[in-house]
């Protein structure tokens, strides 16, 4: 059986870690498949320390495998480790907007690194068009794009299970618009004072990494689904150049309605779906007040939604998974 490593540096739920994890499950059938993970031990707590100590495991990596499956990070470190095979980096998007300024200089000198190490890979997958021509445009080859894959027995969520959620959490009197994960990156702050005075519940979910005075919850994946499905619109507003974007298409999947900044990946998504592209915060009260008063035009964009998005099925999405591993190694 052919043998396979998969690093990662973090195990983070979000929507790339998802998608690694689903992709794992699918090649761990048909391969010998270790997963090594390089996450920080120590200062996982202390941000200037962390990726310096990820480094240090990443350095340390040695073996023989059939495949590499590497990340970002692991492409840097690829000629000083002590590892042996073809190496494929997959990559949802490259953007360091999530970190202090003043480390930028340390990621753009990591990113000239990157992009030349990228030269000694094998295969790269991208998730979206936007990326897979970004690598395309600088002359790399075997650029492969295989797209998110959904089981869409998961977004059959009942009115009993919206009303449920509803009444659990006091979301009963007002529209919800689902601003998105509570980060700074993906909008929600600019997303918050634009639309505050609005007579509805903002709600946004996961552990807050900012603080803005939303409803936040924390929720299991199953009431997360019901939220998007309770709301009367979902934000995308992401302020860096998305992969794709798994909330908006999984809002697309329950026939909610999105508002996106289409950065990136995204762009494809919500135009092949047909939903809202705003680019400027300035104009997203407007264009959210405008289908909040408009409940026809939220349905058809919900269904226009729906009938793009259950396009991407799990089924399609293992599929391209094994015969490109087949065809590599």
């Amino acid at each position: 059986m052919k043998t396979i490593a998969w690093i990662e540096i973090s195990k983070k739920k979000y929507g790339g870690i998802v998608y690694n994890e689903q992709a794992r499950g699918t090649l761990s059938k048909d391969f010998d498949l270790d997963l090594i993970i390089c996450e920080p031990r120590y200062f996982r707590k202390i941000r200037y320390l962390k990726i310096p100590e990820s480094f240090f495991y990443l350095l340390k990596l040695r073996g023989k495998k059939d495949l590499w499956i590497r990340d970002f990070y692991s492409t840097i470190t690829l000629p000083l480790d002590k590892t042996k095979g073809k190496n494929l980096v997959m990559i949802h998007q490259i953007s360091f907007s999530g970190f202090p300024l003043i480390s930028r200089p340390f990621f753009f000198f990591f990113k000239k690194i990157f992009y030349h190490n990228l030269k000694k890979a094998d295969a790269i997958i991208t998730v979206s068009e936007y990326w897979r021509n970004h690598f395309l445009e600088k002359g790399y080859r075997n650029v492969y794009k295989i797209y998110n894959g959904f089981n869409l027995s998961n977004f059959d969520i009942s009115r009993q299970e919206v009303v449920e959620l509803k009444e659990r959490f006091h979301l009963k009197r007002k529209p919800i618009v689902y601003l998105g994960n509570c980060q700074r990156i993906k909008g929600v702050v600019e997303a918050y004072q634009s639309l505050k005075d609005l007579d509805v519940y903002l709600v946004t979910s996961g552990r807050p990494q900012v603080k803005i005075p939303t409803i936040n919850l924390n929720l299991e994946y199953k009431d997360y689904l019901c939220l998007l499905k309770s709301s009367s619109l979902v934000l995308a507003m992401s302020k860096f150049k998305e992969g794709w974007c798994r909330t908006a298409h999984e809002a697309m999947l329950l026939k909610t309605p999105v508002v996106g900044s289409g950065l990136g990946g995204m762009r494809e998504l919500l135009e092949g779906g047909k939903q809202i592209v705003c680019q400027d915060f300035k104009c997203l009260k407007e264009k959210v007040e405008y289908l909040l008063d408009h409940p026809g035009t939220r349905e058809k964009m919900g269904e226009n939604g729906y009938d793009f998005a259950k396009n991407f099925t799990f089924e399609k999405f293992k599929k391209e998974w094994l015969n490109l591993i087949k065809k590599i190694v």
